[in-house]
């Protein structure tokens, strides 16, 4: 966005684009919404989007399209080998990234399922600065281990540090020295770490950890699906950054990596992903499987159309006007929040806003799922629908023990050009409200919880009858009002 100054001297985030197509939206009682949120077992991935006013699960494959992404589809080639559009994407992810070698796949978890069975054998360790569900999900399946060396600071709730995501470089040398190079399957560091607040990682850090592999031969792989954020905050925040432009940014980001995957549901802003790839003999030990886990090498899995839009989408993930605008609306909704006295993550991160469950129920214990329990409330309170970023996403142990998340919370996605501000600020209000009305909020406990990813599908339920509660006391505040 550009930089915008109001005469009255208010400070909210001016939208670069206008609106010219739109989906009608509908926003159910609260009884209703209660009847919703039972049958889809207290999990708002299982909430029927009908149902839902806001969605703010995510912003993967949610995003807006542009009319120049929209125009793209319309020229797609589709042939199944050797198509004019994959020619197209290859050349623009070469010119951003300076990588020579791409495959496609369908989203980013299948590139993680393409770099584990590679890279991860059993006993090897994967250090990186923090974990993401699926990105864990397929080390451990093929017998890896994953270390977490995100600073301690990176952890702190409440904090003025501009890059929480960093990786403790100490903790890094640390661990290479305890296990050795060769058990270094390879480093991962997240542009935008998803689980701890959309925190980003600077520019000087992520050298500092280039530095470290290139000395051991270490592979260094960057998860950039969040890598849009990620440049705003590069460019905003770091010294370094600040006389370059983001496609400089993002040259001298990928030139520190050996490989860069991406999902294009975040980055690109379509549905679709892939791995670019620094060395030839690497990427023909993955090459292989993308036919066949994934389809051709000229499609992956993806759609032709969707390729076209990707490509003009990581176009305009150059432009910063584009870039700034997730990150504005979230700085605002957070700076809201915060002047109510309702507990977020500071400073404001990429991907969303992202509510302290810990301090903002913090009568319920981790084994009820807090995290879980204020994202039930909050879609009964308001119809809209987050995500659980707490325990409920971890893995029990082998012997049943519950793993308990270094933060507990309720992640609301800002997905891009999506929501206006009265919007914002009507998920801002209900949150509000909840808040003053916390001690009325219980927690969860499992019906059906599956061993795998249980965050996605698993069933719970509430420990009392605290949701009968909730309604009755938003219609003694709010009357017949929805």
């Amino acid at each position: 966005m550009s930089k915008i100054k109001y005469f009255s001297g208010e400070t909210i985030p001016l939208e670069m684009h206008k609106v010219r197509i739109v989906q009608k939206l509908a926003l159910p009682p609260i009884e209703h919404r209660l009847e919703v949120m039972t049958k889809a077992g207290n999990n708002t991935f299982l909430l029927p989007n009908e149902e839902v006013f806001l969605d703010m699960l995510t912003d993967s494959g949610v995003n807006a399209m542009s009319d120049r992404q929209l125009a793209a589809m319309m020229v797609a080639d589709d042939a199944y080998a050797g198509s004019a559009t994959y020619t197209r994407l290859e050349t623009k992810l070469r010119d951003i990234f300076g990588m020579d070698y791409f495959l496609p796949a369908h989203q980013g978890r299948a590139c993680e399922h393409i770099l584990a069975k590679v890279l991860v054998t059993p006993g090897s360790v994967v250090p990186m600065n923090y974990h993401f569900t699926t990105t864990k999900a397929h080390i451990t399946l093929q017998g890896g281990v994953v270390e977490e060396l995100v600073s301690d600071a990176g952890l702190e709730v409440v904090s003025a540090l501009p890059f929480k995501g960093d990786m403790d470089i100490a903790k890094l040398e640390a661990t290479i020295a305890r296990h050795g190079a060769g058990k270094i399957a390879f480093v991962r560091v997240e542009s935008g770490t998803n689980l701890i607040g959309g925190q980003p990682v600077s520019l000087k850090n992520l050298a500092e950890v280039s530095a470290v592999c290139r000395r051991h031969g270490i592979v260094l792989v960057l998860d950039a699906s969040l890598l849009a954020d990620n440049l705003h905050f590069n460019k905003t925040r770091e010294a370094s950054c600040k006389d370059l432009t983001i496609r400089e940014i993002t040259r001298r980001i990928a030139d520190l990596c050996d490989i860069v995957y991406f999902s294009a549901r975040k980055l690109g802003c379509a549905r679709g992903g892939g791995i670019c790839i620094r060395d030839k003999d690497m990427y023909l030990r993955m090459r292989g499987l993308v036919p066949l886990f994934e389809g051709f090498l000229t499609y992956g899995g993806m759609s032709v159309r969707e390729i076209e839009a990707i490509t003009v989408g990581l176009e305009e993930t150059m432009d910063e006007d584009m870039i700034d605008q997730g990150p504005q609306f979230i700085a605002y909704m957070v700076g809201e929040l915060e002047r109510r006295g309702v507990p977020v993550i500071t400073p404001a991160g990429g991907l969303g806003c992202h509510v302290d469950a810990k301090r903002f129920v913090d009568h319920i214990p981790q084994e009820q799922y807090p995290a879980g329990a204020l994202a039930s409330a909050l879609y009964i309170a308001g119809g809209i629908r987050g995500m659980e970023r707490g325990t409920l996403s971890e893995q029990r142990e082998p012997d049943g023990r519950e793993v308990f998340s270094n933060m507990e919370l309720v992640r609301l996605a800002m997905p891009r050009r999506v929501f206006t501000l009265s919007q914002v600020k009507y998920a801002i209000d209900r949150l509000s409200w909840l808040h003053e009305n916390r001690r009325l909020v219980g927690g969860l406990t499992f019906v059906e919880e599956p061993e795998v990813l249980r965050f996605f599908y698993g069933l719970l339920k509430p420990v009392s009858d605290w949701q009968q509660r909730l309604v009755a006391k938003f219609r003694a505040d709010f009357g017949d009002s929805l």
